[in-house]
């Protein structure tokens, strides 16, 4: 499809950063073919801005302050409209992006990235591609078919096939009463990314807090109860 002034790519803009958002909209409206709809803070202005605005693609942060663009990604592919979700990040964690994509995002690229590569990205995806690394899409391939096989055998099996290993590092050190910013000393990563963690385990296991986590893990032999 051919974009022009009169059927440019809407898209939409959800960071915490108002800076960030800032410059995203004036590096997007720079270029021919683009126009921001709409910018959000949090996953409430996201979802509201998005039924009423449609963008084509939703380019997003995974770090939304007290909130994980993580939790948000599943919202947006149910919604209606269907935007198609680009993640936009500064988080260099190779199972965070695997769950982005397992969650429904078509594409990912980092925050220190070249601006044209970015425009080339948006591009992209907007016209039905994906755009990954090479080696993450290997590797979330491979994710996909050793959980669809534990899938056939055990539910709770095919919950567990799902985590990643630094996943299961993280529900270790919670069994152990670690907190947030002590698993991200242990791990020698940020609380940001221990958060990220976090969410994407309490959704691939469907609980709902730290305590549900440690029984899960005890009962299913993910942890080692104290003695």
């Amino acid at each position: 499809m051919t974009l022009t002034s009169n059927n440019p790519i809407k898209v939409m803009l959800v960071d915490d950063h108002k800076v960030v958002r800032g410059g995203l909209r004036m590096l997007l409206e720079s270029q021919p073919g683009f126009t921001v709809v709409g910018e959000a803070s949090n996953s409430k202005e996201a979802l509201h801005i998005i039924a009423r605005e449609l963008p084509d693609i939703v380019l997003l942060d995974l770090d939304l302050n007290t909130e994980s663009g993580l939790d948000l990604l599943p919202q947006i592919s149910s919604n209606g409209s269907s935007p198609r979700v680009l993640v936009l990040t500064g988080v260099r964690d190779v199972d965070l992006h695997r769950n982005c994509v397992r969650l429904g995002a078509r594409g990912l690229v980092q925050k220190d990235i070249a601006t044209e590569v970015l425009i080339k990205a948006i591009r992209r995806v907007y016209e039905g591609e994906v755009w990954f690394d090479r080696t993450m899409m290997s590797s979330v391939l491979n994710d996909l078919l050793n959980q669809r096989a534990a899938k056939d055998s055990d539910p709770e099996a095919a919950k567990i096939a799902s985590l990643t290993d630094r996943e299961g590092q993280v529900i270790a050190l919670v069994c152990e009463g670690l907190r947030n910013k002590q698993i991200a000393e242990r791990l020698y990563i940020s609380d940001t990314t221990v958060r990220h963690h976090l969410t994407s385990i309490f959704s691939k296991l469907d609980i709902s807090d730290r305590l549900e986590l440690v029984i899960y893990a005890y009962r299913q032999g993910l942890a080692e109860p104290p003695r």
